[in-house]
């Protein structure tokens, strides 16, 4: 257990006073309250508050009333102080581990992506974009940077970990007893083309998209077609993907169904943010016949095992970690944070 001094639950308190002119309206002013103490780091409210309103203006947008998503938001403010604490852990064991330099590696190369898509040239003509589109960048970075983070931790810590447990044996155990999860799904490659409608006009994007998939109609060669044209009308196109179908949206499924190998799929919108051309360069059907596949064998070993280790591996975390809730906050968290140490305690 690591052994670090409580700040206490104020983090900041003032008082004017001394100068009568003040007298009357000397008051204690609170600027922030700590509402945990996580090893040498602490869950401020404030943090809790602006973690509140965002899940708050997610329920918004899906159509639910404020003050009706600001309740159901209260009723699980031990569960959001819980998951805060939990992020907090594995933040730090991010940075114990020299992690920050990939993860920054990673969120410069999802801007690029972005860029690229939009067909930007520069940082700050994508941060342009964004702020047009209400988005800001120093939050994206920062919802990205948590993400990224609790990925790779997870990822290196217990994923990758169970990944290469299995032995020879073990695979082929796991295979025979469970051969119908192995059967070979519906798969199809796509080669693609997408004009994107950031920074352009729409109805001119949709015209080209039609004059595109005409030529290619007539027998123009799809690599060709996506190379030669202005990379500001065609955002990305060319490399082949093997999709399942059965992960396929509802959309790109009712697009491609019924278009043979080597055609074109007629243009259709994307999520609002450009037009996709398709090439179907190769199927397969479904068949009943399992198939061994070392790979797949070790993904669903992986996958079946993964929930018991990731509340192992959080719980380890947290033994040994100094962990202190403010005495108003322990009552709602401690039941949700610890309740997986209590299982396992004789007599639960």
């Amino acid at each position: 257990m690591k052994l670090v001094k409580y700040f206490g639950v104020m983090l900041l308190s003032l008082a004017f006073a001394g100068s009568p002119a003040f007298a009357q309206e000397t008051e204690q002013k609170v600027i922030d309250e700590v509402v945990a103490q996580v090893n040498d780091g602490v869950i401020t409210l404030s943090r809790v508050k602006r973690e509140s309103k965002t899940i708050v203006d997610s329920y918004v947008q899906d159509g639910k009333k404020r003050d009706e998503a600001q309740k159901l938001v209260d009723e699980k403010q031990g569960e959001l102080i819980a998951n805060l604490i939990n992020e907090e852990l594995l933040m730090q064991k991010a940075k114990d581990m020299g992690l920050d330099t990939d993860v920054e590696a990673t969120i410069n190369q999802r801007l690029v992506e972005l860029m690229k898509q939009n067909n930007l040239k520069t940082l700050d003509a994508l941060y342009a974009e964004m702020q047009k589109n209400g988005v800001d960048a120093r939050d994206l970075r920062e919802t990205w940077r948590k993400q990224i983070t609790r990925e790779k931790v997870v990822q290196k810590e217990i994923q990758s970990k169970l990944y290469w447990q299995a032995s020879g044996k073990d695979l082929k155990d796991y295979y025979e007893k469970h051969k119908d999860k192995f059967t070979q799904p519906e798969t199809v490659s796509v080669s693609e083309i997408f004009l994107g409608f950031a920074g352009r006009d729409e109805a001119t994007v949709r015209e080209k998209a039609k004059q595109i998939y005409a030529q290619l109609k007539s027998g123009a060669d799809f690599e060709k077609i996506a190379k030669e044209n202005d990379p500001s009308v065609v955002t990305q196109g060319g490399k082949s993907e093997k999709m399942k179908v059965a992960d396929m949206n509802d959309k790109l499924a009712a697009a491609i169904k019924g278009v043979k190998t080597g055609e074109i799929v007629s243009p259709f919108e994307a999520d609002q943010v450009g037009i996709v051309i398709l090439r179907i360069d190769g199927r397969v059907q479904a068949s009943a016949e399992s198939v061994f596949d070392d790979n797949a064998v070790r993904i669903a070993i992986m996958t079946e095992k993964f929930p018991e280790q990731q509340k192992k591996y959080m719980a380890k975390l947290r033994q040994d970690s100094y962990i202190k809730i403010s005495e108003s906050y322990r009552p709602i968290v401690n039941p949700i944070l610890f309740a997986d140490e209590r299982k396992d305690k004789p007599g639960n």
